[in-house]
């Protein structure tokens, strides 16, 4: 019978939440202050953007993004209200939805990487070095390749 999670992983749990917390925030904190929109929008749209065919279905943005339905969907509706996506009927299933980015999307993306590539820097990059930095990432993804 197991005796539970040992004190050196209930550590590195919170101490995994804590961190995710609190740089999502300050860089959030950083976007909103040079007038963008949350770090939400970004995602979307990147992923968008890197898709090279003519735009996803929701279903494949959530799986790319991890986002729960509902979450998506706000996000979506926000982002055709601002312009900087737009749905279209699937053209081989009328229940269907097909998102694609507009120009204007594209264009946030661009103007956002800079303030958001700073604050990646700031948040994480001034406080850890190359080596420390490659070390979390790699047990980082040793977490997220089993979920």
């Amino acid at each position: 019978m197991s005796s539970g999670p040992s004190e050196a992983v209930i550590r590195a749990w919170t101490s995994l939440v804590k961190a995710a917390q609190l740089v999502l925030g300050a860089v959030e904190a950083d976007l909103k202050a040079e007038g963008f929109p949350p770090l939400g929008w970004y995602d979307v749209l990147l992923e968008l953007s890197r898709d090279k065919v003519d735009g996803l279905r929701p279903f494949e943005l959530e799986e790319r993004l991890l986002l729960a339905q509902y979450n998506l969907s706000r996000v979506l509706d926000r982002l055709v209200t601002a312009g900087l996506v737009e749905r279209r009927p699937h053209p081989e299933d009328r229940r269907g939805q097909i998102v694609r980015i507009t120009a204007a999307g594209r264009d946030l993306v661009r103007r956002m990487w800079p303030a958001y590539r700073a604050a990646i820097a700031r948040h994480v990059g001034a406080r850890l070095g190359e080596d420390e930095a490659r070390d979390l990432a790699g047990l980082l993804d040793r977490l997220t390749a089993a979920v």
